[in-house]
């Protein structure tokens, strides 16, 4: 029978003994001999509370000591049956005194060394996530500062657009000044285009050693709670094996009934300590479970952003409204590809019978506009952005001809 399974039957035992209407402290004596003589565990207000499930924190203390007391009586009377000198007895009783403030001793620096390492890496663990909050904080810089000159050179196209506006209202007698106009949109189009394309290898850049500082600050906060974890089982093993001596100590020690009190008193103060540092650990764990969930939302807002950076919204509009005037021929529509996909809006009627609305599909990882009411199709095309510029200009073509 393994350990839960006699402790299973030790809660069964306990729960028999309250329907016959044991009180709480028959149940702690109960208790507290089956985890002694049969366990081999030391009574604790924790563990006989885990089994009666009754009991206060002052009210468990002294049932544990009532069981010592018990122990101590039958101890008394075997030792009592010897004949052992008065000398001998008396050193004895020396002996096992020294002994116990020795153990006590050891125990409490050995208590207070394991609690500054204990600060010590806990400090060590706060530097390190500050460190890395400040370098996320740097980072964040960067990338607003990268998406405030994609606005300014969105408004910079938008002003250009302003421009091919006014310059194509004066018609054909100012053609050839149209037409050098439109090449020098086309060169400056260009250099905007290669400006926005070094700003989002900047911002992958950023995109990456944002990453880079999430992993390290998930890793770092594993790394630190289980060293957390790690110390708070080191000093219970290391406990353990000195409250089994203090407990033999005790039953030898039958003359020193108020000193074994005292030591009880300190045990518990003990425990509490130790209960009080796991809670503490425990805060700490969930502490940095919060911050790892909200860098986690905060990664997965900015691959949500990231779908949106492809390009900027306003070079997007004015490609549209390029489509939509037939100003793209295949070559470039190809050449854009679906950077553009994110911002193209269907056309709400077809310009075939005006009636339909244009429906999208995707097939074999190409698109296709069809209209459902005149069946007229834009075919296959690489991107959004050509489908809907096929289907315009087939719809025109139509209603011309």
């Amino acid at each position: 029978m393994n350990m839960d399974e006699q402790r299973h039957a030790i809660r069964d035992e306990l729960e028999s003994l309250k329907a016959k209407g044991a009180r709480r402290q028959e149940l702690s004596l109960h208790a507290c001999k089956r985890l002694f003589f049969d366990l081999g565990i030391r009574p604790s207000m924790a563990a006989v509370r885990d089994l009666t499930q009754t009991g206060s924190a002052s009210d468990i203390p002294k049932d544990i000591d009532a069981f010592w007391e018990r122990i101590r009586e039958v101890s008394r009377v075997k030792v009592g049956a010897g004949s052992i000198p008065k000398a001998l007895e008396d050193r004895a009783g020396e002996l096992l005194g020294a002994l116990f403030e020795e153990a006590v001793s050891l125990a409490q620096s050995n208590l207070n060394d394991e609690r500054e390492e204990f600060r010590a890496q806990v400090a060590a663990a706060d530097q390190r996530v500050r460190e890395v909050q400040i370098r996320l904080e740097a980072s964040e810089d960067a990338i607003r500062r990268s998406e405030l000159r994609a606005e300014a050179a969105s408004e910079r196209a938008h002003a250009l657009e302003s421009q091919l506006s006014s310059v194509t209202s004066h018609g054909t007698a100012h053609q050839e000044g149209l037409q050098a106009t439109v090449r020098r949109l086309d060169q400056e189009n260009a250099a905007l285009r290669q400006r926005l394309d070094a700003e989002q290898g900047n911002n992958a850049t950023l995109r990456d050693r944002i990453d880079s500082l999430h992993l390290e600050l998930r890793q770092s906060t594993e790394h630190y709670a289980q060293q957390i974890k790690d110390a708070v089982a080191e000093a219970e093993r290391r406990v353990k094996p000195m409250l089994v001596e203090l407990d033999s100590l005790r039953s030898m020690a039958a003359t020193y009934q108020s000193g074994v009190r005292d030591a009880s008193r300190k045990e518990f103060d003990f425990i509490q300590q130790i209960a009080a540092a796991k809670a503490r650990g425990d805060r700490l764990d969930a502490q940095l479970r919060e911050q790892s969930d909200e860098l986690d939302a905060l990664t997965k807002e900015i691959d949500a952003l990231r779908g949106q950076q492809g390009i900027d919204p306003g070079i997007a509009t004015l490609l549209c409204t390029l489509v939509e005037a037939g100003r793209l021929n295949p070559d470039e529509l190809s050449a854009i590809g679906t950077a553009a996909d994110g911002h193209v809006a269907l056309p709400p009627r077809c310009p075939k019978c005006e009636e339909g609305e244009p429906e999208l599909s995707y097939v074999d990882h190409r698109f296709e506009l069809q209209c459902p009411e005149c069946d007229h199709s834009s075919g296959l095309g690489e991107s959004r952005l050509a489908a809907v510029s096929q289907f315009l200009s087939t719809g025109s073509v139509t209603a011309s001809s």
